[in-house]
């Protein structure tokens, strides 16, 4: 008899239909973790698993922490993302996996790792989330949450400052020079991508309240088995499209 309770057993041994898959994109301290974390207390984290893509930067062992320090972290080639992809795929299929913890002190993947069991619904966040087209196919759902970049630096300021121990001339800088350009390069245009875009500025706003519902909402038809197809997909069909250019042609 298996020791697990059925909640914690792989997806695949327990339901027929495979998760469903948001993803949630948006600049650094756009509030991505935040708002997640935040709904999930509302919903109760029961058929919900969390993943952040913080955790997949690259193995950097063989870097002295001068190298590290150089590093762009907020550029793609930062990531793992053979691993991202090949973990995030095996989830979809039920599968579970054994994820990589980072470690933001030692700016370096940490010698441990995390069991990943796949729920009804899965919610991955982090500023790639929707840059990558391989990742993106796998969502079900992609949201890019906006903030204002003065928004962004002083969320980023606090936290890095509180939780990270980093210095205040260390944040400014790295802002500066790599957060927000590659924000402006990468992240930001990635935002065309998203099924919807939520504003998080301000201290007092509606994207907890949307971001519960649509979670709600994704949860109640992973339970079901059912899919949501897009309506795009059924506006650009190519049957679709060549009846429109015949009727321009006549």
């Amino acid at each position: 008899m298996d020791s697990l309770p059925s909640e914690y057993r792989p997806l695949a041994e327990r339901r027929t239909s495979v998760p469903r898959i948001i993803l949630i994109g948006g600049g650094s301290s756009s509030g991505k973790s935040f708002l997640t974390r935040e709904v999930l207390s509302r919903l109760g984290e029961g058929g919900i698993t969390h993943l952040t893509l913080d955790d997949y930067y690259k193995d950097q062992t063989s870097m002295s922490m001068e190298e590290r320090l150089k590093v762009n972290y907020d550029h793609p080639r930062a990531f793992d993302w053979k691993l991202m992809r090949e973990q995030v795929a095996e989830l979809k299929q039920g599968k579970t996996v054994q994820k990589p913890i980072y470690d933001f002190v030692e700016r370096n993947r940490s010698k441990k790792s995390e069991t990943i069991v796949p729920q009804k619904l899965i919610v991955i966040e982090g500023i790639m989330a929707l840059v990558d087209r391989q990742l993106r196919e796998m969502g079900d759902l992609r949201v890019f949450i906006s903030a204002s970049a003065e928004r962004r630096f002083l969320r980023r300021l606090i936290r890095d400052s509180e939780q990270r121990g980093r210095e205040f001339e260390n944040i400014v800088h790295q802002y500066f020079t790599t957060v927000q350009p590659m924000y402006e390069e990468v992240v930001k245009p990635s935002s065309n991508y998203a099924d919807l875009i939520i504003n998080n500025d301000g201290v007092e706003n509606l994207a907890l309240d949307v971001l519960t519902l649509l979670f709600q909402k994704e949860l109640d038809l992973a339970s079901l088995g059912q899919t949501d197809p897009k309506a795009e997909e059924e506006e650009f069909k190519e049957e679709v499209l060549s009846t429109v250019f015949q009727r321009r042609g006549k």
